[in-house]
């Protein structure tokens, strides 16, 4: 079994290399962290980034033509969640984005709806 090490703090470690002589080479902004096992590391980067797991954009995009309808779904499509509430949706139509604004409340219900999705609270309607 590894025998742990004591943490000083760099003032100690600074006093403790002047005493025995020892130049102290490390950086100034430098921070020391724990070491962590490289499995940990991935898993919480899986989980960050939704590596391996459905996102709830990737539902949206695949449920659009369902939450808004079929011909408002040819002009518009959803981009991204902002926040971790606001979906962001491209309208490439003016009628269509009236549509949408109009019925924002109903398209948000249903979307709150899908797994995952329970976070997103509005619609934020841009052109293109």
């Amino acid at each position: 079994m590894p025998e742990e090490r004591p943490t000083f703090s760099r003032a100690a470690q600074e006093a403790i290399g002047q005493f025995r002589g020892i130049p102290f080479a490390e950086p100034a902004k430098m921070r020391r962290r724990p070491t962590k096992d490289i499995g940990s590391v991935l898993e919480d980067l899986r989980i960050k980034y939704q590596i391996g797991r459905a996102s709830p954009e990737q539902a949206i995009r695949e449920r659009w033509s369902e939450l808004v309808g079929p011909a408002n779904a040819t002009y518009s499509h959803p981009a991204r969640i902002d926040l971790g509430r606001k979906l962001v949706v491209h309208v490439s139509h003016s009628v269509v984005r009236n549509e949408i604004f109009l019925n924002r409340e109903a398209i948000v219900g249903r979307i709150q709806k899908l797994p995952g999705c329970g976070k997103v609270t509005s619609l934020h309607l841009l052109p293109g």
